[in-house]
């Protein structure tokens, strides 16, 4: 519904890209949050099947302004890939991106959308995430209403969940695909703020608009021989991290995490020590040590920090 002085035509079309693999009832969930925005503008949901079985009745729709489509994964196969097929099945002016067991609260897209039509050449808008995690809810926000690549490399600023990526499509052409080269395309998401931010500022609203779901069934659980490849590509593809000690710190400390939880010891000690030089006070590096030693084991550890809506 349209408030006084509002117009249909101040709220672009947004075109939501769903990547699925197996979850039919979360996906279903998913996608009634975002027909259910209150939102004045059209919106189409692309429901993109990644190695699994299209499901053709979800798009059966009643009201011409919300519509779902269903289609395949036809690039590589993987979160990048089936971002990527959805994008360039795209109409709308807006992109956004919503995971497969992910909800949007109400009022998401419109506040995102306000908050581009007032902030001069913005392009791409993230916002809050209400993390969701073995019964608890965790409210994570950055109260900075601009985010520049400088803060991005400096920490991974979790909040910039991309299901609360909205973007303008045309913003695309210059930012480019997800990519599809990231080694079991982890850190897909994090790769794609770095490369928008270089070009601009990212917008920010502070609110938390998206319930995220951590649990043992995510996509990534327990990969960490991919996760470990994935950010040394990372550290690769970007050497602005080492204008930024106290971020490229953070990285290295994964890295030697993922390896120690792997069982590679030798590889975790070296990435452990490289982490240490570049900033003492890493902890990623003390837990990466610790796992790599026995002390305690990488699943504990982890659970520890996600009943706090934390991360490695």
């Amino acid at each position: 519904m349209t408030s006084v002085g509002e117009s249909v035509n101040d709220y672009p079309s947004v075109s939501a890209v769903v990547p699925t693999r197996d979850r039919p009832e979360l996906l279903r969930a998913a996608l009634r949050a975002i027909l259910d925005q209150d939102y004045p503008g059209e919106i189409e949901v692309i429901v993109v099947y990644d190695q699994s079985e299209p499901d053709p009745s979800l798009e059966t729709a009643t009201d011409p302004t919300r519509r779902v489509r269903v289609i395949r994964n036809t690039r590589t196969p993987g979160l990048a890939g089936a971002r990527n097929s959805g994008i360039l099945a795209a109409t709308g002016e807006l992109v956004a991106f919503c995971d497969d067991d992910d909800e949007w609260l109400p009022g998401k897209l419109r506040a995102q959308v306000d908050a581009l039509h007032a902030t001069p050449g913005a392009e791409f808008v993230c916002c809050g995430i209400r993390v969701s995690y073995d019964g608890r809810t965790t409210d994570r926000s950055l109260a900075m209403t601009s985010v520049p690549l400088a803060a991005l490399l400096r920490d991974r600023l979790t909040e910039l969940h991309p299901s609360t990526f909205l973007m303008r499509r045309a913003a695309l052409e210059r930012i480019g695909l997800v990519d599809e080269e990231i080694p079991g395309s982890y850190a897909e998401d994090y790769e794609f703020l770095l490369r928008a931010a270089r070009s601009a500022p990212l917008v920010n609203v502070p609110t938390p608009y998206v319930v995220v779901r951590w649990h043992r069934r995510s996509y990534f659980s327990r990969r960490w021989e991919t996760i470990a490849t994935a950010l040394t590509w990372l550290l690769d593809r970007y050497p602005e991290f080492r204008t930024q000690p106290r971020g490229e710190a953070r990285v290295t400390g994964q890295i030697a995490f993922a390896h120690a939880a792997a069982g590679n010891r030798r590889d975790a000690l070296r990435w452990a020590r490289r982490t240490l030089t570049r900033n003492l006070r890493e902890p990623r590096a003390y837990l990466a040590l610790a796992v790599a030693g026995n002390v305690v084991r990488a699943d504990t550890i982890l659970q520890s920090l996600h009943k706090r809506g934390r991360g490695i």
